[in-house]
């Protein structure tokens, strides 16, 4: 009897915060108030909007502002249900990182995603207009059309330590590391063997080579729905272990404590460089330097050359929610995000 009547208890309150939520999103509508639900795994594009409203006075949409980090997994799983829900508190907006992203644009949850002519936006125009890096129109498009977008581009380059670059060639000159590095792995694995021979590594871990490999790969994962994998891809295995082999690496895994570690000189050997766009320098790497000014651990001691191979690494994606019922002001706030050249 106990059993039953806590079921029915339990059964009475989800019933009740359904009702709430329900309630409060039909409130606003009732109250005259036009919101945009945002959802997000970063503050990135909700600060994005307040810059919109101070450049757009006269929008006259509010936005509601969900924001789940990626970190446990709990963005996509919280995002899918929000999505299949559906309802007058289902994302209008909702990003997509590059490690998930073609599960929303192309994938099992694409059927969600609004293409953006739909939403009044002038997709032909606007793309010849912004000059946009191909390979994000590709990532976000679903049967010739585009559904997502970001509004970064995410080329990767090396960045390496200016005072080790001297200890080793002598100068730390972009054009000439440049030129030891690369192009192709067979320079910079002569590199790599240069500063192995006085005491450094070339790169923290396998972690850091992959995401230039992974990046740089012209096929897909995916070609006539069958999994492929790429010759480029392939080969990393074989450089990860001839790199540990040999001793050009400290052997950590990129995001844990060792990989933070050799940021700040508190590895087993001083690392020599890291593969990454400006968001690992500015989010990552600064923060995990040692110190907050020149002089302090390796802060300040940093420079960026060309790597051995042109890559991508991360990215947003914007899409719209196909069943939204404010299109006409969501296409207006994504045209600004991803497609205004002004």
């Amino acid at each position: 009897m106990k059993r039953n009547m806590r079921i029915v208890v339990s059964m009475v309150l989800i019933a009740s915060l359904a009702f709430s939520l329900f309630a409060g999103g039909k409130a606003e509508e009732a109250a005259g108030k036009k919101v945009i639900n945002l959802w997000s795994f970063t503050d990135e594009v909700p600060k994005m909007m307040e810059k919109f409203k101070e450049l757009n006075p006269d929008f006259d949409y509010e936005f509601n502002t969900t924001i789940i980090a990626t970190t446990d997994g709990a963005y996509q799983p919280a995002l899918d249900q929000a999505l299949a829900a559906g309802g007058a508190n289902a994302p209008d907006i909702y990003c997509a990182e590059a490690a998930f992203v073609l599960k929303y644009t192309q994938g099992d949850a694409a059927h969600f995603a609004a293409p953006y002519k739909s939403l009044g936006i002038d997709v032909d125009a606007k793309l010849k207009e912004a000059d946009i890096a191909p390979y994000t129109v590709d990532i976000g498009s679903r049967n010739g059309e585009l559904v997502g977008l970001g509004y970064q581009a995410t080329g990767g380059a090396f960045i390496y330590r200016r005072s080790i670059a001297k200890d080793v060639w002598g100068t730390d000159d972009p054009a000439f590391v440049t030129s030891k590095v690369g192009p192709g792995w067979d320079r910079f694995f002569v590199a790599a063997e240069e500063l192995a021979r006085k005491g450094y590594a070339i790169i923290s871990g396998d972690g850091d080579i992959w995401h230039a490999i992974e990046g740089s790969s012209p096929q897909g994962w995916i070609v006539n729905d069958k999994l492929f994998i790429d010759p480029t891809r392939e080969d990393f295995l074989d450089i990860a272990k001839m790199m540990l082999e040999k001793g050009y690496t400290n052997d950590t895994q990129d995001w844990g404590d060792a990989w933070f570690a050799d940021m700040k000189d508190a590895g087993e050997k001083k690392v020599f460089g890291f593969f990454g766009p400006a968001w690992l320098i500015n989010y990552v790497m600064a923060g995990n330097s040692g110190g907050s000014k020149p002089g302090e651990g390796t802060y300040g001691d940093w420079a960026v050359c060309e790597p051995p191979v042109g890559f991508f690494w991360g990215g947003t994606w914007v899409i719209a929610n196909d069943k939204s019922p404010v299109k006409d002001a969501v296409g207006k706030v994504i045209e600004w995000i991803t497609l205004d050249s002004s």
